[in-house]
């Protein structure tokens, strides 16, 4: 028994499973060096946002109270316009989380009689309550923001015709979500982006085209901002963080619709001119430097994934040929059994928390119990090694994340021994499917 199969043994990986594994990751040499091209491309472009806007270690001092002339707060928010070519960027550690974000960029948008349109279906789950689908206080609803979406062709995709009916004098702003979410649609390329809003500028210029670029941030050489995006919103403890950024979100786009973003999230009349740093400024330029490698490692884990679950046997989205434009993994696994054995051999591979066994509950914004694997250092980071699920039909788990590609080989391997351990599939060592 070699070095290797020896400390994959010690972590609980028997030794069909790591032989399984090593031909998988062998077949997938030529993909993983386009990845590694991709990060060393976005990896020159953060360095040079950063040299542009003259980073020093000023930046990262401490500010409290009212953080007026917080230089490194400044300074970020430079950086983060530049990398992503947009006018402005609000990038501050009250902004709680994506749903946060995305609903600062709403609030601050639209006004009581505007409409807000979703032309990709569904959005994701925490936005409903946001915006009004299911009551909550405080929704957009509440404040006579009226809503409508499109659905998707049966492919997945834009339905034009419909879009273009559906836009109207009151269509105020149009949301796209990038990320698949908790379904099994394709997630949106930057140049498919880019199409839809082409199409709906070409209706309506005065439309503001928002996109939820959640899981997305530096999968590919361009962001939505490069294809007309009028802003892009995201969180911090995903790619952008680079898995050191404890908390925060960004929100970049034109100049007067961050002004307004501001506005919402601290005061009228104060802006971007408040809100203190309180010593995380090192985290959030240090983990923005390394997101392009980080994302690059969680990519690698996401088409391993795919390649071994599509080889078992399940069906996979995207499948293990496609293109990619998230870090998201999704696998239906067909029973809540085998979703929770997953989830459980994910945890088991975490280096917090790993002797945790992670049940189904009824997390706040979502209308059916939730799984989540997470033993992370940031408390539910999604670019950290995680899995997680609704507890419902298709039975579909999400995979996501790896701050190393190492990390998220062992991952995918634990959640295979997971499921051969609970009785939900046995390994065929010569062809690798489910017997």
């Amino acid at each position: 028994m070699t070095e290797m199969e020896t400390i994959y043994k010690k972590l609980g990986i028997s030794r069909e499973v790591w032989e399984f594994g090593e031909i998988i990751e062998k077949s997938l040499e030529p993909r993983f060096r386009e990845f590694d091209r991709t990060a060393e491309y976005n990896q020159l472009k953060v360095l040079y946002a950063m040299q542009e806007n003259k980073v020093s270690e000023a930046c990262f001092n401490h500010t409290s109270g009212y953080g007026y002339n917080d230089i490194g707060r400044d300074t970020l928010e430079a950086v983060y316009a530049s990398t992503f070519h947009t006018e402005a960027a609000l990038v501050r550690p009250q902004i709680t989380c994506g749903t946060h974000a995305l609903a600062i960029a709403l609030a601050a948008s639209l006004r009581p009689g505007d409409e807000l349109l979703s032309p990709a279906g569904k959005p994701y789950d925490t936005l409903e309550e946001v915006i009004g689908i299911r009551p909550s206080k405080g929704s957009l609803a509440e404040y006579g923001i009226t809503y409508r979406q499109v659905e998707l062709l049966e492919n997945g995709y834009f339905d034009y015709p419909a879009i273009e009916k559906a836009l109207n004098t009151h269509t105020k702003l149009v949301t796209i979500q990038r990320s698949k979410g908790y379904q099994t649609r394709p997630s949106y390329s930057v140049e498919q982006i880019g199409e839809l809003i082409s199409f709906i500028k070409e209706r309506r210029p005065d439309v503001i085209c928002m996109v939820d670029n959640c899981y997305g941030e530096f999968v590919e050489r361009t962001e939505p901002s490069d294809v007309g995006a009028d802003m892009i919103v995201g969180s911090l403890i995903k790619n952008p963080g680079g898995g050191l950024a404890p908390i925060g979100g960004y929100i970049a786009g034109k100049e007067s619709l961050i002004e307004n973003c501001a506005y919402r999230l601290t005061s009228p009349g104060l802006g971007k001119e408040v809100g203190a740093t309180l010593g995380v400024m090192n985290a959030f330029f240090q983990g923005f430097f390394l997101a392009p490698t980080v994302t690059c490692s969680a990519l690698k884990g996401a088409v391993f994934a795919a390649n071994i679950y599509e080889k078992l046997g399940f069906p996979v989205v995207p499948d293990s040929r496609e293109s990619r434009h998230d870090i998201i993994q999704a696998v239906e696994l067909g029973t809540p059994e085998r979703v929770i054995a997953f989830c459980k051999g994910i945890q088991a591979a975490a280096p917090v928390d790993s002797y945790v066994s992670p049940e189904p509950w009824a997390m706040p914004g979502y209308d059916s119990d939730v799984i989540m694997a997470s033993g992370a250092f940031v408390q539910g980071s999604s670019i950290e090694l995680s899995a997680d699920g609704p507890i419902k039909p298709p039975y579909a788990v999400y995979f996501q994340g790896g701050l190393t590609w190492y990390h998220a080989k062992l991952g995918i391997l634990k959640s295979v021994q997971a499921l051969i351990d609970a009785g939900g599939l046995c390994l065929n060592k010569k062809e690798g499917e489910i017997i």
